[in-house]
């Protein structure tokens, strides 16, 4: 009896013992996977961490990047606007050597006519009967005229005048020595009038008429000048180009070198 009951107990372990150990693997698996779970969100933890501080050192470099381009761009902004006073006063320096440059060339005509009119006025001389010669008059009518009508131009800006002057003084003296600077005085009344293209073919007119006179150095320079105005930098150094050339000697050459450095060449 005793050894049936020891057979039927051993039976019975043997039935319960698969499912014990089947149990303690489950547990152990479980265990295992938790344990990878675990890693896994640590990794991810880790990760996110990473990227927030990569995402963060980026945002601080892109930051920093920008802050560097506003002050660069600002450093520039400062450097154009030195540039463009630097320019303005280059051209104010221009403009007064200019207008030192035409006040020069009309003190030497007034002188010319002056000396002119001195040569060709006869002396005084009495006549047997005591009668005195009236002096000739007649000669310096036409400096007159173009004098007057410069005066107009320069001073009063009254350009369609002067220029209808200049123009009669032209058709009744188109050999005259002082023809060339009316013709130039022609151009001027046209920039007073901001008539710009007019004044460059008037200009051209003096270049070709009058091409080894000074003043077609003068009729160069204006011309060369006008176009820099329009916005036509290629033009304008053609033009300084052939006043350099055709003039190298002259005070406007030296304008137009000045002016050529500041359109890049």
């Amino acid at each position: 009896m005793k050894n049936a009951k020891t057979v039927f107990l051993l039976l019975a372990l043997l039935t319960l013992l698969p499912g014990c150990i089947a149990t303690q693997q489950e547990l152990a698996m479980s265990r295992d996977l938790e344990e990878m779970k675990r890693r896994l969100a640590a990794a991810e933890r880790e990760i996110a961490a990473q990227q927030t501080d990569r995402v963060g050192q980026t945002r601080q470099r892109l930051d920093s990047l920008t802050q560097q381009q506003a002050k660069a761009q600002a450093d520039l902004d400062n450097l154009r606007l030195e540039l463009q006073n630097v320019n303005g006063r280059f051209a104010d320096i221009d403009q007064q050597r200019n207008e030192l440059q035409e006040e020069l060339a009309l003190v030497r005509d007034d002188l010319g006519l002056r000396i002119s009119a001195l040569e060709q006025k006869p002396s005084s001389v009495a006549s047997t009967t005591g009668a005195t010669q009236t002096p000739a008059t007649t000669a310096t009518q036409p400096e007159t005229v173009y004098l007057q009508a410069v005066d107009m131009i320069r001073k009063q800006k009254q350009y369609a005048n002067g220029r209808k002057q200049l123009e009669d003084f032209l058709k009744k003296n188109p050999k005259h020595s002082l023809a060339p600077n009316a013709a130039f005085w022609i151009g001027e009344s046209y920039l007073g009038e901001k008539e710009y293209e007019k004044a460059i073919l008037q200009f051209e007119e003096v270049i070709q008429t009058y091409g080894e006179h000074p003043k077609a150095a003068a009729a160069y320079l204006k011309q060369g000048l006008t176009f820099e105005q329009l916005g036509d930098r290629n033009s304008a150094r053609t033009i300084l180009e052939k006043l350099i050339k055709n003039f190298p000697l002259s005070e406007e050459a030296q304008t137009a070198k000045q002016r050529l450095k500041s359109l890049g060449k």
